[in-house]
């Protein structure tokens, strides 16, 4: 627990003029409530004086012999001072009691205000850092990792963190001290019956011994039940098309309500140790009070007067006792919050930026594999590649699903780097370079065309930012996109929806291509950019490759054999390994690996 305190107060470090304040304030808050009791007796001082009154004399004239001397000094003051003004004196006296009470108030929310201001600071910053080391992370890591859970991570984990900060922070400063002030007031009213009350503190430690394993496991279990409910609602949402042709709303109903179940278990479990042990200390307390009864039952003069403002004292210590009690579970809550985030903040890149990068100049450079193997985990996915692209040529990747096509891609693209062998970009190792700079170079257009929810102009000028409408508009007429966005009834600022669900699939990969040709990388990456259209659009986006592909090295990962007989290179791939290699014709007439799969596609 005190290595979690120190982390969190870590992170407020930049904060802490602001924290100290708030922390500050909130150590004065918790001075007052002591100071409220000793206030009561030193009003009536000034109010009863000379009334003669036999009950209020015995109330005030039994304070211990320190507090007696204060209230003495302050009364003899209002005394001295009064010379005809006894109302008003009186006046002034009573309404200490109002001011103190504006005071506490004043401090309570200067408190609340400082640690709320320091806490969402430091809550943001740390979801920034978070959000900001997600993206720096590899492609491999994504792959691993669900959506929905990385978002409850950045949002509800970062959340429990924030009420740490606020309201445990304040109940950790404040109320011990109310706690200890009030104990120390309690032994200076009567040391013996002091001690009589604080017999029963320490079976008030046993519920909190008893439920405090079961916060723990419950605190991580609601963490993990948030993940799951946010994996559900989001796989849910980006594939509600899948859910309704197949009509598995029900299932995912069903599936959200189970999650939520657990969920629900798991919290109610946390509430009842929150909330059982602040009935039984109450329970303990009033067990204290009884034996303050009989302690003042068998005095032989025995004092009402002390015997209420010791019952005041005491009844005041039960809010924050159970404050400090609930203090407990929500640490253990902030824990397993805080556990899932810093596990986040932990994982390495696995692709490291270089100390001393190089410069690259892809223009005009050729790309060589040089013996390169790449496995995922213990799958072995390359092996052996050797292949040398010359700069301007077309090279296309062609074969079977899982031959590894797509992998050589994203090693170009330094998404992961080789287990073994070497990728260099003229005499250039590509993990030699930043991967900003490398990727600076490459355009890519992929199957799957992401798009934002934002317009087509700043859709396209992803693909440089910074770009002038004109460039902008330039591309577009580039990637024969031009005509179908004038169209729209916005023109270039037409709000697309997301993943451009207002598009049709053929104007997607258009803006997509249309981002690349803005772009006007030396070195262009296409993943199966025409497979999933039909003849009509595949052809629009064909001519528009082709112009985009002018002038350009471009890497080629081929399903529709159509649309790479003019490529320079053919590479054919089959478990891992490059099993044939040239132009279409001359793999045709070998009747290797190549020339079945164009008589499977072209013969059907």
């Amino acid at each position: 627990m005190l290595e979690f305190l120190q982390k969190l107060l870590g992170l407020a470090k930049p904060y802490w003029v602001r924290l100290a304040l708030g922390i500050g304030f909130g150590f004065l808050s918790g001075v007052v409530e002591p100071v409220l009791v000793l206030l009561i007796p030193l009003v009536g001082r000034v109010v009863f004086s000379g009334t003669g009154s036999a009950g209020t004399s015995n109330i005030l004239n039994n304070l211990p012999p320190r507090l007696q001397a204060i209230v003495d000094t302050v009364t003899s003051w209002f005394s001295q001072s009064e010379s005809g003004h006894s109302a008003t004196i009186k006046i002034l006296a009573i309404s200490l009691v109002p001011l103190l009470f504006i005071l506490r108030g004043l401090l309570n929310y200067l408190n609340i205000y400082y640690l709320q201001w320091a806490a969402i600071r430091t809550i943001t910053d740390l979801r920034t850092r978070l959000f900001a080391h997600l993206q720096n992370l590899s492609v491999g890591f994504f792959v691993q990792s669900s959506t929905g859970d990385l978002m409850s991570r950045i949002n509800s984990d970062t959340i429990a963190l924030q009420n740490t900060i606020t309201a445990s922070l304040a109940v950790m400063i404040k109320d011990p001290v109310t706690v200890l002030s009030m104990t120390v007031l309690l032994f200076s009213l009567d040391a013996k019956l002091m001690l009589v009350t604080a017999l029963v503190f320490p079976v008030c430690l046993i519920p909190i011994v008893i439920y405090s394993r079961k916060v723990r496991k419950s605190s991580a279990a609601i963490q993990d039940g948030l993940s799951e409910l946010s994996t559900v609602m989001h796989e849910s949402f980006t594939g509600n098309r899948i859910i309704k042709a197949y009509n598995l709303e029900e299932k995912v109903i069903q599936q959200f309500k189970d999650v939520s179940q657990r969920f629900i278990s798991h919290y109610m479990r946390v509430i009842r140790s929150q909330e059982i042990p602040g009935p039984l200390i109450e329970f303990f307390g009033s067990v204290g009070v009884a034996l303050m009864f009989a302690y003042f039952t068998f005095q032989p003069a025995p004092d009402p007067g002390r015997f209420v403002q010791f019952a005041a004292a005491v009844f005041l210590m039960y809010r924050p006792i159970k404050n400090i009690i609930r203090l407990h579970s929500q640490l253990e809550q902030a824990r397993a919050a805080s556990q899932r985030v810093f596990e986040l903040l932990d994982n390495q890149n696995t692709v490291r930026e270089p100390a001393i990068p190089h410069p690259l100049k892809a223009a005009g450079a050729d790309i060589h594999f040089d013996h390169v193997d790449f496995a995922y985990g213990d799958k072995s996915v390359l092996q052996g590649i050797d292949l040398r692209i010359q700069p301007g040529q077309l090279v296309a990747l062609v074969g079977a699903s899982g031959s590894g096509k797509t992998t050589i891609a994203n090693l170009l693209l330094r998404f992961y780097d080789p287990t073994r062998g070497t990728i260099r970009i003229g005499s250039v190792d590509i993990r030699e370079v930043s991967t900003r700079d490398l990727r600076n170079q490459m355009a890519v257009v992929t199957q799957e065309t992401i798009l934002f929810n934002d317009t087509i102009c700043r859709n396209i000028e992803l693909g440089r930012p910074g770009a002038t409408n004109d460039e902008i508009i330039t591309a577009a007429r580039h990637a024969y996109a031009y005509d179908f966005i004038m169209q729209k009834p916005h023109g270039f600022d037409t709000i697309i929806g997301e993943r451009g669900v207002t598009l049709s699939g053929g104007q997607r990969q258009r803006l997509a291509i249309a981002r690349a040709v803005l772009r006007n990388a030396p070195i262009l990456v296409l993943d199966e950019a025409t497979s999933a259209l039909d003849t009509e659009s595949e052809r629009a986006v064909q001519a528009a490759l082709d112009e985009l592909m002018r002038g350009r090295t471009t890497l080629c990962i081929a399903h529709r054999l159509s649309t790479i007989l003019h490529a320079d290179v053919i590479v054919v791939l089959n478990q891992g390994r490059i099993v044939e290699a040239g132009k279409h014709a001359e793999l045709v007439r070998r009747g290797g690996t190549y020339q079945k799969l164009y008589d499977l596609q072209f013969q059907a």
